[in-house]
């Protein structure tokens, strides 16, 4: 297996700030957790590069972004089984439903946005990491926008960083 790069982002509202291409330019994949806030976010991310993009829409995103994007995205990088999804909670904090789903699909990363609140945390019972990246865009109350960067080498993630944009 090759080591892949993740670049992780979310709650943009319709910004995305130039410095993330920098952060994200190492990165074979970039994930986005939803609240894009327009597809224009969605077309600079894809725009001269050879990137994969996974993501899902969150509760503010429009028809444009629900077209391109699931509610609910369940995918396999390497060894490690993903399910991402905006509004989700944290653990045990788990919004209805969730916990479920993450048993189901066997889930070893469970990724969701909607807070703004920049969460990295390992769920012992589900056997399953959780990774909120906070808020990328200039709306709402977050002081620090957040972005997170990490590496899946089979089934290891590994080297995770949090990067803060000022």
């Amino acid at each position: 297996m090759k080591l892949t790069r993740i670049g992780l982002l979310s709650d943009t509202h319709g910004f995305l700030d130039d410095s993330i291409a920098h952060h994200f330019s190492a990165c074979n994949e970039i994930w986005h957790a939803g609240d894009w806030g327009n597809a224009a976010v969605s077309e600079k991310l894809t725009r001269n590069t050879d990137t994969i993009i996974r993501g899902v829409y969150g509760n503010i995103d429009s028809p444009d972004i629900r077209s391109l994007y699931p509610e609910k995205n369940i995918f396999s990088c390497e060894e490690v089984k993903v399910f991402m999804t905006h509004i989700g909670g944290y653990p045990p904090k788990y919004v209805s439903g969730i916990k479920d789903e993450i048993l189901t699909h066997k889930a070893h990363l469970f990724i969701s946005g909607h807070s703004h609140i920049l969460k990295i945390m390992y769920d012992e019972k589900l056997e399953c990491l959780h990774m909120n990246p906070g808020a990328a865009g200039r709306q709402g109350w977050q002081t620090v926008r957040t972005l997170i960067r990490f590496n899946i080498d089979g089934k290891e993630i590994k080297d995770c960083e949090v990067i803060e944009l000022y």
